[in-house]
């Protein structure tokens, strides 16, 4: 849907428009190099109109720059570090201290003195408009450019925490996303959308329907940019088909009648706070708030990818491992394929295109790769974290593993991924707090006894 790009464009060109006629104000300083603008910006010089104006000036120039340029704006700006002579004064000044209230206040001195110029440089564009998510996207593309350079993975360590206390849960908004919500709403909410990405108008619409629901959490200072967002399915019972829920021509339920609530996408908006979790809280406050409005709903779970179910599937099999299979898997496998045998005989039918819609293969291959699923969620990992990114998520945030479910994602997307396989996770809000304890303090999986029986697998 590319009226989403179009619509960026737009926004953007707007801001830097707006930008530009602050920019306009700051008189002298056309030709000033980037490092003198940014120690204009510091000194402050004419109140704090002109250091917004300043401010607008320096955002309007980085967004004018090639990729290469950025980068270049970026190390000037990282270089403005604290002075470590300063440094070395106020902590000479901590530890000659004679008493507690000197130590204190020497101790202040010292925090005051490690705290880079360029920290206050930063904080100044969110006093213009669009600078927070001016400096969301700003962190977003340090990420990608910091490497090993020590100077921007400095400047990407004091954005992230600033921006960390900026977008604290405390400060932000859910909101429902429908039908009628803006245009430009919508139209964020088809870019943003990461994890089955949304086809047509007609798609959008049907996501959105009266069986539907759609969260999303905002910051007051973005109003118009979902920070992150879930979409729901009102249904009855577990389920086991993300085709099946996104399907535009099934009939549209009564969600009265629902007893389930099915998180089918989780999707981050803002690559540029990656690292500040939010995902838990959305899930929390969205359990709470379908609670209140649909009494009739008791279960409330996912229905997720695995995706990197069948990375790790194909190297274990290469693999061959002496305890992947059973003897009687192995002979099975081999009669369903003879070309080959075993772990090689596995390997070619999830190899094989459409395989799902064989009976001879899929009834063969499922038990072996659901067990085998189960193994890959409860087992596999190192200190005490799931391998998997989505198991960690819903383990990290108090869900237990409920069910897996085979042919549940058969887009090539999900059979690239992770074999057709979704999983269920459960989120129980009387058992929520418990089960997150479980896995953040002794990394224990939580997990229905049919999953937790299939991961003890056939020895």
């Amino acid at each position: 849907m590319p009226e989403a790009a179009g619509l960026l464009d737009r926004a953007l060109s707007r801001i830097t428009a707006v930008w530009r006629d602050m920019a306009s104000s700051v008189g002298g300083e056309a030709d000033q190099s980037l490092e003198a603008q940014m120690r204009a910006c510091l000194d402050g010089k004419g109140g704090e109109v002109s250091a917004r104006n300043r401010a607008a000036k320096l955002a309007q120039a980085y967004q004018g720059l090639d990729e290469a340029g950025r980068v270049d704006f970026l190390r000037v700006l990282a270089g403005f570090d604290a002075d470590p002579e300063a440094v070395a004064r106020a902590y000479k000044g901590v530890t000659a201290a004679g008493d507690a209230m000197a130590r204190a206040s020497a101790t202040a001195e010292l925090r005051r003195a490690l705290e880079p110029p360029r920290v206050k440089l930063l904080t100044q564009f969110t006093t213009i408009p669009d600078g927070q998510k001016f400096l969301v996207d700003l962190r977003a593309f340090l990420m990608k450019q910091r490497g090993t350079d020590t100077l921007l993975a400095a400047l990407e360590s004091d954005l992230r925490g600033l921006l960390a206390a900026w977008f604290d849960i405390g400060f932000l908004e859910m909101h429902r996303i429908d039908w009628n919500s803006p245009a430009a709403l919508l139209e964020k909410l088809v870019e943003y959308e990461a994890v089955h990405a949304i086809a047509s108008w007609r798609d959008l619409k049907n996501r959105l329907d009266s069986d539907r629901r759609c969260y999303a959490f905002f910051h007051p200072r973005m109003p118009g940019e979902p920070l992150i967002f879930v979409e729901v399915a009102l249904v009855r019972g577990l389920s086991d088909s993300v085709q099946g829920l996104l399907d535009e021509d099934a009939p549209v339920q009564d969600p009265g009648h629902a007893d389930t609530a099915i998180f089918y996408s989780i999707s981050n908006c803002q690559p540029g706070l990656a690292g500040i979790s939010f995902g838990n809280f959305l899930i929390k406050r969205v359990v709470g708030e379908l609670s209140g409005e649909f009494r009739n709903l008791k279960t409330f779970a996912t229905l997720s990818p695995i995706p990197g179910f069948r990375r790790w599937l194909d190297a274990t099999l290469k693999a061959n491992a002496h305890d992947l299979l059973s003897a009687e898997e192995s002979n099975s496998l081999g009669s369903a394929l003879p070309a080959a045998s075993g772990a090689a005989s596995l390997a070619g039918i999830v190899a094989k295109k459409g395989w799902w819609n064989e009976p001879g293969l899929r009834k063969t291959a499922e038990p072996v790769l659901t067990r085998l699923c189960a193994r890959y969620l409860l087992t596999e990992g190192e200190k005490k974290r799931a391998r998997d990114p989505v198991a960690h998520f819903h383990l990290s945030n108090g869900a237990r593993v409920e069910r897996i479910n085979m042919a549940a994602d058969t887009s090539d997307k999900g059979a690239k991924e992770s074999a057709t396989l979704m999983v269920n996770y459960l989120y129980d809000p009387a058992k929520i707090e418990d089960w997150h304890e479980d896995y953040a303090g002794e990394g224990k999986r939580n997990a229905s006894t049919v999953v937790r029986k299939l991961a003890r697998g056939w020895g």
